[in-house]
């Protein structure tokens, strides 16, 4: 008699369900790749914070360029997470694409190195220029030696975004109840190593580039990219590798294609009369349920004895319901967008106030670039708390491996950014009554207000991106079919490069419908607390939408065969 196992809506045969190597995967084999996590994002966030100063003090481009150029790069890299996706899902390995992808990361920081040392190479920067003589804009080579490298670290992190956390969580079985919860644990530590190495590359990069040198500041990213493929490649032999399927834009597109050209044939009465393969006839070990949402595309799953052999005719109900779950996810990723924005605003604004407050502690003085470092030492505190405190207790009372839900936990991030934005006016209307009390307005001395105060709206954003961050990771591997994972990785990553692209278009927006709260060169006179509070009324209605995208969304369900058992498995 077959063992079933039934917990928490989990349908399994236990006797009968492959398992994967016990010498491979599991806690181990996840060092390798938070390791190379912490390396990249040490040297993505560095320039992140950084990388205006050297576009405008050593490439000459005007403060409007400056900024169009940093956030396009930001949220072309993000944007490029897609086609990482594509790429590990079709052709590569989650591993393999970890590798190249990485490679294109040292080439494009060993180029930029190149161009920041060689003078040739660059212009001479206008803040040393002497004398009436002026300083001359970047030409067109050098612009485009500029470019090209740049974009080659942005596709090489767009790469690495995509397949890394993909890797990691293949190290953990799925289909196993008791790999669930350390499953969920990993996209936990994964934030965590995430955050170090953003916290090395604000402090200890952003140093080397303001004291060493430019040139200096890309070798060291060029060589700390090296170590992390390195790291990687060691761990080879004790991966759970994932085997490409093809192409799964073909197989979405080829969905589409059939339900248009079966739009007149009746639908059967009993889902079992679709087209589906079974058995050895199938090559995947997961083959999804039908369900009830966007029937038209079920008519691509039609028999058609003529064409059952034509993908283009006649697909899978899995192959169908891979398609709906894409459709599926695009309302949650979209709703999620307008945090980003936020985020993006807050990463600007936040920095140009740290600049009227008083950053000194004893006879240190904090950057003001440096105000990131505030949430992320709030958020590597937090993140191990959440993991081993308030999951394990939360997963008493729900009996849910990850203590709450993915999207409970993104509603929650969503809630604190929200909050984040009406504290972040609050603190504004303080600075600026500040300003006024000790007729201050219109004078560049710093405020006898600390930093501290501008660090608080920045630490509640931080916990809100534990939240909605780690929960979209989660979703959206968890969500994806075996086929889709990176893919699936890949779209929660664009919720960041929309939210760069409309943050600027936010601003012209508002300026232009306001008369112009943030038109005015002294910020003590523009409006930024209007502006925060309008972001977070808008953040409000925001969550209300993603509220109503949450509850319509339905979780895949899975149907897995293996000789005559069969299990299913809610999502």
């Amino acid at each position: 008699m077959q063992k079933q196992e039934s917990k928490m809506g989990f349908f399994r045969n236990v006797n009968t369900q492959p398992k994967q190597q016990s010498k491979k995967g599991g806690n181990k084999a996840t060092i390798f790749v938070y390791v190379m996590a912490a390396l990249e994002t040490m040297t993505f966030s560095s320039n992140g914070v950084s990388l205006f100063s050297y576009f405008h003090g050593y490439m000459n481009f005007s403060l409007t360029k400056s900024a169009t150029a940093l956030t396009n790069y930001l949220g072309t890299a993000f944007l490029l997470s897609l086609f990482g996706g594509f790429i590990s899902d079709t052709y590569l390995s989650r591993f393999k694409t970890c590798v190249i992808f990485g490679f294109l990361e040292v080439l494009g920081y060993a180029l930029l190195a190149v161009q920041a040392h060689l003078r040739q190479l660059r212009p001479f920067p206008c803040k040393d220029v002497v004398g009436p003589a002026g300083c001359e804009p970047a030409s067109t080579n050098q612009e485009a030696m500029l470019f090209t490298s740049l974009y080659l670290v942005a596709l090489g992190t767009g790469g690495i975004k995509a397949a890394l956390p993909s890797l990691g969580a293949d190290q953990f079985d799925e289909m196993e109840p008791e790999e669930a919860a350390p499953l969920s644990s990993y996209f936990n530590w994964y934030m965590f190593f995430l955050n170090l190495g953003a916290i090395f590359g604000v402090t200890f990069v952003v140093w080397i580039n303001t004291n060493q040198g430019w040139d200096w500041s890309f070798g060291v990213c060029s060589i700390a990219m090296v170590i992390s493929v390195l790291v990687l490649s060691m761990g080879r032999s004790v991966y759970r590798n994932n085997t490409p399927s093809g192409s799964p834009l073909t197989r979405i597109l080829q969905v589409f294609v059939a339900a248009i050209r079966n739009r007149n044939l009746p639908l059967p009465a009993r889902a079992e009369e679709l087209h589906e393969l079974h058995d050895k006839e199938a090559e995947q070990n997961e083959t999804l349920q039908r369900t009830d949402q966007f029937r038209f595309l079920d008519h691509a799953a039609i028999v058609r004895q003529s064409a059952v052999t034509d993908n283009w005719k006649t697909c899978t109900v899995t192959q169908v319901e891979e398609t709906k779950i894409i459709v599926r996810m695009l309302p949650i990723i979209l709703s999620t967008v307008f945090m980003n924005t936020c985020l993006a605003q807050l990463q600007t604004f936040s920095i140009q106030q740290s600049t009227t407050t008083d950053r000194k502690i004893g006879n240190f003085q904090i950057p003001a670039s440096s105000i990131p470092l505030i949430p992320l030492l709030f958020m590597s505190i937090l993140i191990p708390l959440y993991d081993q405190v308030f999951v394990p207790t939360a997963r008493k009372f729900t009996g849910i491996p990850t203590g709450i839900t993915h999207l409970q936990r993104v509603g929650i991030g969503l809630v604190l950014s929200a909050i984040s934005m009406a504290v972040s006016g609050i603190v504004e209307t303080h600075r600026k009554s500040v300003a006024v009390k000790h007729n201050m307005v219109d004078s560049s001395d710093p405020l006898p207000m600390s930093i501290f105060w501008i660090g608080i709206q920045y630490a509640i954003f931080g916990v809100a991106d534990i939240f909605t961050l780690v929960g979209l990771l989660n979703f959206f591997y968890a969500e994806s079919s075996l086929g889709m994972k990176s893919l699936g990785t890949a779209i929660s990553w664009c919720s960041f490069a929309f939210g760069y692209y409309t943050s600027t278009v936010v601003v012209n927006v508002v300026n232009s419908v306001s008369g112009g709260w943030l038109a005015s060169d002294n910020l003590n006179r523009d409006k930024l607390e209007y502006f925060y509070w309008l972001l977070a009324g808008l953040s409000v209605v925001n969550f209300g939408v993603y509220l109503l995208c949450a509850s319509w969304y339905k979780h895949k369900k899975v149907l897995v065969k293996h000789g005559d058992s069969d299990y299913v498995e809610h999502s």
